[in-house]
């Protein structure tokens, strides 16, 4: 992968940033994803945040490579607080972390926000409680998508600030518009988590010491999962 070949799962986020956005993208790694949406015209300005040194040198080093040190910025910096004031941010990307993680790191850097910003995510699972945070903070879900890619289930997920929002646990589980499309991919994610949560729970039925709570969180879920596929 490079900035003019980008793996399927970040070319469907790029698709999902705003046109002309000014985008932070945390957790940049190589800043693969500014650096080929600015060569593609379609933001104007990016700052590609990184807190590891190996990473943050691996995308410093992408942005020099392509003469883009003008118009895309390079911090090392811990989550958010790669993003300043006179940055003037308009979208955000958080892409290849677990959704608790990206979760925690739009909380922890709630002070850095402007209330203007969209939200572009994709988490690599966790997605429920990021999407829990999301209604909580007044962030309504405005596209979502999934894809598989290399055997593995990725969901993107949009969220513009609206104001007071409100999902229910089903939605907050599959997606608010996930459930209501039913791609193939997302028809083909759940009958494999149907499949996998039909077995765990044929294992825990069978245990000496069933542990209720668990046991009952997992039948909740495969009736769901059922009713959604049927």
């Amino acid at each position: 992968m490079n900035p003019q070949t980008l793996s399927q799962r970040l070319e469907c986020v790029a698709s999902q940033v705003p046109a002309g956005a000014r985008l932070a993208d945390i957790g940049s790694d190589h800043a693969y994803l500014p650096v080929a949406l600015m060569h593609r015209g379609l933001i104007t300005a990016a700052v590609a945040g990184e807190l590891a040194l190996t990473p943050f040198q691996a995308a410093r080093r992408t942005v020099r490579d392509n003469g883009l040190e003008h118009c895309i910025t390079v911090r090392q910096a811990n989550g958010l607080a790669a993003i300043e004031a006179d940055d003037a941010i308009t979208a955000i990307s958080l892409c290849g972390m677990g959704g608790e993680t990206i979760r925690d790191i739009l909380d922890s850097g709630k002070p850095r926000l402007n209330g203007r910003e969209c939200l572009v995510l994709q988490p690599n699972g966790g997605e429920p409680p990021l999407r829990q945070w999301l209604m909580d903070n007044g962030y309504r879900i405005t596209a979502e998508a999934v894809l598989r890619e290399h055997r593995f289930d990725y969901e993107i997920i949009v969220a513009e600030p609206t104001g007071p929002v409100v999902y229910s646990a089903q939605e907050l589980y599959f997606g608010p518009l996930l459930m209501q499309t039913r791609s193939p991919a997302f028809v083909l994610k759940w009958q494999t988590r149907l499949r996998q949560k039909h077995k765990v729970l044929g294992t825990l039925q069978k245990a000496q010491v069933v542990p209720e709570v668990q046991l009952q969180t997992l039948q909740r879920e495969v009736q769901w999962i059922s009713k959604v596929l049927a």
